[in-house]
């Protein structure tokens, strides 16, 4: 059996500020050219995950309301010591803050940010442009893709930002109403929860706040897929997410 090619991206078309992967492409299982055709070079585009900016660039100073942290390292091993592959790795959304912008502007008055260079934050899972520089990884985000900040080392202390609120989730159901015991897999995911810590609510056209309709103590319904999840340090769940996709009050 006649052996596929394999291509390497370093032949590909490259675009200038683009630098060549060295991932290689193999074409095992597609038809290999017949005798008599010619074989045309495949072009492509090569594309990097961060921005790389070149060394002699030594500061980088955010705008407006934007915000640089630097993200913190992907664990390598699970707590077990068990060595994760790079697709098994959890992607970061914390890291620390190291430069922040001026500031934005509502009609006459300007809002400073809210976090401070040195703070450890939590953002968005797919939040934010990611820039390497200076050696390290580090992502350029709007300050309202700040989910909180976190003051200790588990997430159940995060000091929710601007509209946003921190829940834990409800257990889920272990039996149907009809006694049958549930699997991991069957489980429905809950949307009930209760409110553990609140930001101090968005900011009007005149930059001054308004406050939430929720507080700590608060049980409440959320829209299903809403937020960012994270597991606390004792195994409970926990989801931060905006107020308005908080739907009702319980009691």
């Amino acid at each position: 059996m006649a052996t596929a090619p394999a291509i390497s991206t370093r032949s590909l078309l490259l675009f200038e500020g683009l630098c060549p992967s060295t991932v290689r492409v193999s074409l095992v299982g597609l038809p290999l050219r017949p005798a008599g055709l010619t074989q045309r070079p495949v072009r492509g585009l090569v594309v990097r995950a961060a921005t790389s900016i070149a060394p002699k660039y030594t500061s980088l100073r955010p705008l407006a309301d934007r915000v640089l942290v630097k993200i913190k390292t992907v664990e390598e091993k699970t707590v077990g010591g068990i060595l994760l592959p790079s697709t098994a790795q959890t992607k970061p959304q914390g890291g620390e803050v190291v430069a922040v912008g001026e500031g934005k502007t509502f009609g006459k008055n300007k809002v400073d940010i809210s976090v401070k260079t040195g703070s450890s934050v939590v953002y968005s899972k797919y939040a934010g442009t990611e820039v390497e520089f200076n050696g390290s990884n580090h992502l350029l985000l709007k300050e309202d893709d700040i989910v909180g900040i976190l003051e200790t080392d588990d997430i159940k202390d995060l000091k929710p930002l601007n509209e946003r609120v921190l829940i834990k989730v409800a257990e889920a159901e272990e039996k149907t109403a009809g006694g049958i015991l549930l699997t991991e897999a069957t489980k429905e995911k809950p949307s009930i929860g209760t409110v553990i810590a609140v930001g101090p609510g968005s900011l009007d056209g005149e930059g001054n706040r308004k406050p939430l309709s929720v507080s700590p103590g608060n049980t409440v319904l959320y829209s299903k897929y809403a937020g960012n999840d994270f597991k606390g340090s004792d195994g409970s769940e926990y989801i931060a997410l905006r107020a308005s996709d908080v739907i009702a009050v319980l009691s």
